[in-house]
């Protein structure tokens, strides 16, 4: 009769145990696509100020999360806005090197204040989180 006991309480416990860990895999999923995009925007920098000499960085913005808008999933976007003397083509071919320049997910182009911004919004390793629905 013990037996029947312990197995109904195991059974009646193990929603609340498997809800549990499943919570506790989206934070930890979180916490790693937020670290990714730091490592992603830090990267971005060392790449810009390693390649272009000039370089005066205005603002530098990242951010995790769904940033289309568009389905469930998580992305992460770094960009910077700086100043420099070379052009935006020049600019594109030093960065070449790091990345892919699609028009899409990965560009540089200049503001309406004469400055340039280099955008880059890459897939989140755990893309299909809570976060990005």
């Amino acid at each position: 009769m013990k037996w029947v006991k312990r197995f109904g309480i195991v059974m009646s416990s193990l929603p609340i145990v498997l809800v549990v860990v499943w919570v506790l895999y989206e934070i930890f999923g979180m916490c790693i696509n937020h670290i990714a995009t730091k490592e992603q925007t830090n990267t971005l920098r060392r790449n810009l100020e390693r390649e272009i000499s000039d370089i005066d960085i205005i603002s530098v913005y990242s951010e995790t999360g769904n940033t289309s808008g568009t389905g469930n999933h998580v992305d992460c976007l770094s960009f910077i806005i700086f100043s420099t003397q070379m052009q935006e083509t020049e600019i594109e071919d030093c960065m070449s090197k790091y990345y892919v320049f699609d028009e899409w997910s990965c560009y540089v182009n200049k503001t309406n204040d004469g400055y340039y911004k280099i955008y880059i919004n890459t897939s989140a390793p755990f893309a299909d989180n809570i976060e990005g629905h």
